[in-house]
């Protein structure tokens, strides 16, 4: 394939050691234990995308199979380098986990290791995305990583780490690699644009440093379908990059906080929604909103540099500006109801209208923050100067505040009074259902007349028998009602004694009892005479006390 019809992330892919950017800790490791001789069993690779996880393991394999040696490795044309870069070395395996994550596919592979290297020094196997094995697949291959023949090296790489057994972790050496620096990154894709003859401003540059989040091959890729997107004489700007790849001015943002603040509520809703017709979807502007509200809140204690070319210059000065006016308070909330509204955009249908609220609140949030500082810092000694300048309404505004402050005091007096009224004292089961019933805890009542057999009731101790049918948070929930009406602690434990017949089964009894006296009456007898299929289903006595 020619070189020039490559896309950037594969045509400027690093060669060797020095060709690689961020990751200077790495490298030097590596190096110097190829130089030392003590060269590991299985080296590990780990970071998020586009870092060089799988770059460097093809490095480390030129690296140790370089035919010019390791001080002069691809200096001169090397036929292994060459072929490990092609990927075509037939000592140099590459396995793509995602797609062989079976045991057999491992038994393969064990048993193709058996063999020694045909034309270089070691067999080498680059398993990429190694977290896909299953938990046998990683099983079979414990022995052979722990004590593989003199010719073999294991290579693996992932994005997630902890999705491998810890047994497979201790027999590698581990490498994390970090996010490339935004600084890094900038003069790297700088390097690129150059050599690619390609017109694009430090801005638009920027933005694609800060899409990329670190990841050089996501920052290469913007900057291949930015370049493509223009005309040979005309230049990316920022304005063009943003478009291209769906992000907004930050100015834009700016001026919309500004504008909550102020409760513009028409002018709001104009802004997003020119936001929202550039094509900018709802969950990236979220986002990006609760980016500036972190600034906001942290600016102080924040470089320039420190962003991440998130903002530049003007934006930086705008923020700053602005943030000696904004109570912390108010920024804290706006922090947690933005990231609410990021958990709603997923139940809603249209996250555009829910959006469009999200603001509206923060309006009337920000509104009201304000309208409680200025109740609550008001200065006395204003209110002082100005009951002395009216002295015909002094008195009256003296009588008020000290009615206010009576009033206060009666009303915390009877609030700790009816507190101290409040507790209850219980004596009994009896007593406890009827402030069950009193307080509306209709569930409590319900397993205290049906599913309790009591054993004991004593002064803040209860004791029942164990019954399988009682509720399994009623011993909780009872406790704590305790605690709430009588404003005591309580034990409430389960006794192997067997207790009393519950409530409702005494109730049943009594009622069983007066139907057999009933039926045994000369009255009820004679009323079968002459209804014969009568019976008898309930009495009710017209005087209690009769009972």
């Amino acid at each position: 394939m020619n070189n020039n019809s490559k896309v950037l992330a594969l045509k400027y892919r690093p060669q060797n050691f020095d060709d690689l950017i961020g990751q200077e800790v790495v490298a030097e490791t590596i190096k110097n234990s190829i130089k030392a001789d003590k060269i590991p069993n299985a080296y590990l690779f780990t970071g998020i995308r586009g870092v060089g996880k799988t770059t460097i393991a093809r490095i480390v394999a030129k690296a140790l199979n370089c035919t010019n040696g390791y001080e002069n490795r691809c200096k001169i044309k090397c036929e292994n380098c060459d072929a490990i870069a092609s990927s075509s070395h037939i000592d140099v395996l590459e396995i793509d986990a995602a797609s062989k994550t079976g045991v057999d596919d491992v038994r393969d592979l064990i048993e193709f290791s058996r063999y020694g290297p045909t034309s270089s020094k070691y067999k080498i196997f680059i398993i990429d995305e190694v977290h896909m094995l299953s938990k046998q697949a990683f099983n079979a291959l414990l022995k052979t990583l722990e004590e593989p023949p003199e010719y073999l090296k294991f290579i693996f790489a992932t994005t997630e780490i902890k999705k491998i057994p810890i047994t497979v972790l201790s027999r590698c050496q581990r490498f994390d690699l970090s996010r490339i620096k935004s600084s890094e990154l900038f003069e790297y894709i700088k390097k690129i644009k150059d050599k690619e003859n390609g017109k694009v401003s430090d801005e638009a540059l920027r933005l694609i440093v800060k899409i990329s989040e670190g990841s050089v091959r996501d920052a290469l890729s913007l900057l291949d379908r930015g370049l493509l997107t223009l005309d040979n004489n005309k230049e990316l700007d920022l304005d063009l990059a943003q478009n291209i790849f769906g992000y907004f001015d930050k100015s834009q943002l700016i001026d919309l906080f500004k504008l909550i603040l102020k409760g513009d509520e028409k002018k709001v809703i104009e802004i997003y929604r020119k936001i929202y017709d550039q094509g900018i979807e709802p969950k990236v502007f979220i986002n990006d909103f609760l980016e500036l509200v972190y600034y906001f809140k942290n600016i102080n204690s924040l470089t320039l540099e420190s962003t991440n070319f998130s903002l530049n210059d003007d934006e930086f000065s705008k923020i700053k500006k602005i943030s000696t006016d904004i109570p912390n308070e108010v920024l804290i909330l706006f922090w947690q109801f933005t990231i609410k509204t990021i958990n709603e955009l997923d139940i809603v249908s249209n996250q555009n209208l829910s959006i469009e609220m999200f603001l509206v609140r923060l309006m009337y949030l920000s509104s009201l923050k304000l309208k409680n500082e200025l109740k609550t810092h008001t200065n006395l000694s204003d209110v002082k100067e100005m009951i002395d300048t009216t002295p015909e309404i002094k008195k009256d505004i003296v009588d008020q505040i000290k009615n206010i402050t009576q009033e206060k005091k009666i009303k915390i007096e009877a609030e700790d009074k009816k507190d101290i009224d409040s507790t209850k004292i219980i004596n009994s089961l009896d007593e406890l259902i009827e402030v069950c019933n009193e307080n509306k805890e209709m569930k409590l009542k319900y397993e205290l007349e049906k599913n309790v057999n009591l054993v004991s009731f004593e002064k803040n101790r209860m004791e029942i028998s164990f019954n399988e049918k009682l509720d399994k948070n009623f011993v909780k929930d009872l406790s704590l009602k305790f605690f709430e009406w009588t404003g005591e602690r309580w034990i409430i434990t389960f006794s192997k004694t067997k207790g009393e017949i519950s409530i409702k089964e005494q109730e049943q009894n009594k009622k069983n009892e007066l139907l057999n006296k009933t039926k045994s009456t000369e009255f009820y007898k004679e009323i079968l005479k002459k209804f014969t299929d009568a019976n008898l289903t309930d009495v009710i006595l017209k005087n209690k006390e009769e009972n």
